[in-house]
């Protein structure tokens, strides 16, 4: 949808009437469509379909797998050489310098760009195949690997960004410079809510235990670009109020609240009227979901309806908010409400000299969580149409960071060559390993999938044909995938 259609749509009928035959004809439409734009509530009642509230006419373009997206962003980058990715030839090379011909003139990050000496480094965990499919996983992920065969290992990602940020952006907006509306806000620009109740894209971050990662997490990994703000995504903090200035200030009743929002909404909607911004649409209906979420914030909180031995199954840190565990329940409460997009981000996978230390403590923070939500999904019946992504923005380096006689400072630079992402749920074909990296692991030579044709597959199993999800802005049509990207039809159940 262009601006000039979007700013249509949010005319008023005041405006309709008074701003020329195209506002006349709008009204017709607007009549025939339903006040939100799609079909009006009682039709859709009538129909025996669940309401979606806002998204696009015509979208989703084919029939969905995946009605939901969680996904379990790894900040810094997991090592698939340590973790998913198992190379026989790092064991056998340990210590000798990787060969000259696979590194062929790649760039690197600042702390290894001048690093003569790569010698290459044997994964520092043992690797076992799990399951019917046989997949290699670490016994760094033991949960994880319990659940190998409802997985899809996509070891063959590569992208551009050697450094955080650009990375994490090209992933979550589809190109390295930020500005760019995120996927949870295309998402819910093109489809809408399921819930009126809930925000449509919520977002919660987490870092590992010992705070050892410095990285930032950015609004922008999560805003909505030069969509109207409505659809950028909500954060949750993880500490106090999950949402600020949802509790009303002492002496405050619910009553006064509604009286003040009445009014405010009153005045907005005049101003609406002058103008037309769709800001200021935006504005009346935040103020709306904030008064709904007084009531649906604590009950989503609470977790005392949970079952023991699901609160076992997601770790001891479940209860403890903030963390990625709780996170994770979070996350599986969310989906079960209708939020359509649910983004965790946790920070720690940075390894540049303390990998023999830290990735444990990683791993144990994230797999016990991680497993535990693909299997409540599962045994609550939502795993088959809400899609479970976890990875991060590129891989390690299969050589070392650092000195080989320097165990204890151990590390690995950031490597976008080749790396490891997994997928579950939501029309993905579980039990699979797709795609292969050569035989250091270094660069992806089989069925690669670049950062582009993950989205436009992701987009595919919601509905979306990636190439007709578009956005007028200054003169050009935008999307998700720029004007690249294919579907992995493989990987697709």
């Amino acid at each position: 949808m262009t601006p000039d259609l979007q700013y249509r749509a949010d005319l008023t009928r005041r405006q309709f009437f008074g701003r020329s035959a195209v506002g006349i004809g709008g009204a017709a439409l607007a009549s025939l469509l339903g006040g939100d734009g799609l079909c009006a509530a009682d039709a859709v009642a009538k129909a025996g379909v669940p309401q979606r509230f806002g998204g696009l006419p015509g979208v989703p373009h084919a029939a969905a797998k995946a009605k939901r997206v969680i996904y379990l962003f790894q900040n810094g980058a997991p090592s698939h050489v340590d973790l998913f990715d198992y190379k026989p030839m790092l064991r056998k090379m340990h210590g000798v310098q990787i060969p000259d011909e696979i590194v062929g003139g790649r760039r690197f990050s600042t702390m290894t760009g001048g690093q003569t000496a790569r010698p290459c480094l044997a994964e520092i965990t043992k690797f076992a195949q799990h399951g019917k499919s046989g997949a290699w996983v670490s016994d760094f992920l033991p949960r994880t690997a319990e659940i190998a065969d409802q997985l899809c290992f996509v070891k063959s990602m590569h992208t551009t960004a050697v450094n955080h940020a650009p990375a994490i952006t090209f992933f979550l907006t589809g190109a390295e410079q930020a500005g760019r509306p995120s996927m949870g806000a295309w998402l819910t620009y093109g489809l809408g809510s399921d819930t009126q109740d809930l925000p449509a894209f919520v977002v919660m971050t987490s870092v590992d235990k010992e705070t050892s990662c410095g990285q930032i997490f950015y609004d922008f990994y999560w805003g909505s670009g030069f969509l109207p703000t409505k659809y950028q995504g909500v954060k949750f903090r993880g500490s106090g109020d999950p949402v600020l200035y949802l509790s009303n200030p002492d002496g405050m009743s619910k009553e006064v609240r509604r009286e003040m929002l009445d009014g405010l909404a009153k005045l907005n909607q005049l101003q609406l009227d002058d103008y037309g911004d769709p800001e200021i649409s935006t504005r009346i209906t935040q103020y709306e979901m904030a008064y709904r979420m007084q009531t649906s914030v604590p009950e989503l909180t609470d977790f005392s309806d949970e079952p023991q031995h699901v609160l076992d199954m997601y770790g001891p840190d479940v209860k403890r908010q903030g963390s990625y565990a709780y996170n994770c329940l979070m996350a599986r409460r969310l989906a079960e409400r209708g939020v359509r997009f649910v983004q965790l981000m946790h920070a720690g996978w940075d390894q540049h000299r303390n990998l023999n230390t830290q990735l444990k403590i990683q791993c144990t923070d994230v797999d016990a969580p991680s497993a535990a939500l693909v299997k409540d999904l599962q045994q609550r019946g939502l795993l088959d149409d809400t899609l479970v992504i976890w990875g991060g923005e590129f891989g390690r380096t299969p050589f070392l960071q650092g000195s080989i006689d320097n165990t204890k400072q151990w590390g690995r630079d950031h490597h976008p060559y080749t790396f490891t992402v997994w997928m579950a749920g939501g029309g993905i074909k579980p039990g699979i390993s797709y795609g292969a990296s050569d035989d250091f692991g270094f660069n992806a030579v089989e069925n690669k999938v670049h950062v582009h044709d993950f989205q436009a597959t992701i987009l595919h199993l919601l509905g979306i044909d990636h190439t007709r999800l578009t956005y007028k802005f200054q003169g050009r049509y935008f999307r998700l995938t720029d004007v690249h990207g294919d579907v992995v039809k493989p990987i697709l159940a």
